[in-house]
């Protein structure tokens, strides 16, 4: 009976062992987020905030034209070089492109004679004061001489503020300068080109990009909610992630006839040079209203399974999924009725890995 017992106590034993090995092995390790996603996420805040509604238009990045330079030719006459190309930037008073013309050398021609002119005006002027004060000459002839070196004088100014209008160059050759700086967005010229004075086509087009404008279309039936001053966020396709904001500073108040659109114009520094003429633009006009809710940010909701969810992390190994209720959206905002607190923290990106990691 002894032996009987031993073996059904050692049995019990090994049967408890083996189901707290077994309990151990089905237990659910805890989830940590690793060192190197750490680096990459992003987080976020919920707090309460003002309801904003939002009124989405449609439009283009465009040239500040209070920053545009069009260059036309003040000579006629061939085109020997061009330096730069479209799309470089150039520096006030930097050679763009020099010209032959048979202007510029009558130009320079009438700068000689001038000169020439007046010197020996003067120098008549002189010899006819010295005899005038010997009593030789005559005061007429004193007077005489005195005006036609004013004469002269009057000419070469005349030939200097001609030659100062078409720039410094050396005899036929006229250069033509940047007026500004900035870069160049528009090119009609070319070497061995011939060119008119009279021609209305610009040789090139400066622009400075550090602030562009944005010209968005704004339909007959929501004219009445777009007013000056309204706070917006501008989005593009090239940068979909990056929001610059900014305000209505302007309202075209006439509709286009063909597409029965009004325009609105935003003004937005552009000193990293990300926006660039002719992109499309998403608008959205921001429209305060007088609630109040918990807000998280826009990018940190999830959509799965016909409902919102959002990841909320404590730490890097106290992470969790958390179904919420969400009231309104906005581009840049989620507003949650229920499922978050405020001071809670929310991942901003990424979030979607981790998502799916806690749901395996």
């Amino acid at each position: 009976m002894k032996k009987i017992a031993v073996i059904l106590l050692l049995i019990a034993t090994l049967a408890g062992c083996s189901s707290h090995e077994k309990k151990t092995e089905d237990a659910p390790k805890k989830f940590c987020i690793p060192d190197s996603l750490m680096k990459q996420i992003q987080f976020d805040t919920v707090a309460n905030k003002p309801v904003m509604n939002e009124l989405q238009l449609i439009g283009k990045i465009s040239y500040d034209q209070d920053k545009v330079v069009k260059i036309y030719p003040m000579v006629s006459g061939n085109v020997i070089n061009v330096k730069p190309t479209l799309g470089d930037f150039v520096n006030k008073g930097q050679v763009l492109a020099m010209i032959r013309s048979s202007e510029m050398a009558g130009v320079q021609n009438d700068l000689i004679t001038a000169q020439s002119n007046f010197i020996v005006a003067e120098k008549n002027h002189a010899a006819i004061a010295d005899m005038y004060k010997s009593g030789i000459s005559s005061e007429k002839e004193y007077v005489t001489s005195q005006k036609e070196v004013e004469k002269a004088k009057s000419e070469l100014r005349r030939v200097k503020t001609v030659l100062s209008i078409y720039g410094s160059g050396r005899q036929s050759n006229y250069i033509v300068r940047a007026p500004i700086s900035g870069y160049i967005v528009e090119k009609n010229v070319n070497p061995d080109m011939q060119i008119r004075s009279d021609n209305g086509t610009n040789l090139f087009t400066i622009s400075d990009l550090k602030t562009i404008w944005v010209l968005a279309n704004v339909y007959e039936s929501d004219i009445a909610g777009v007013h000056l001053h309204d706070k917006v966020s501008v989005t593009t396709l090239s940068y979909p992630d990056k929001r610059f904001d900014g305000e209505i500073d302007k309202i075209y108040n006439v509709l286009d006839p063909d597409n029965k659109t009004m325009k609105v114009r935003i003004q937005l520094s552009n000193k990293e040079n990300l926006l660039k003429p002719e992109m499309f633009a998403n608008v959205a006009v921001q429209q305060k209203t007088d609630k109040t809710m918990l807000a998280a940010p826009a990018n940190s909701i999830i959509f799965d399974r016909n409902r919102y969810w959002v990841v909320v992390y404590n730490n890097k190994c106290d992470v969790q999924i958390r179904w919420v209720e969400v009231a309104n959206f906005n581009s840049r905002y989620a507003y949650i009725s229920s499922g978050l607190k405020p001071g809670e923290k929310v991942i901003t990106n990424m979030q979607l890995l981790i998502y799916n990691a806690l749901n395996q």
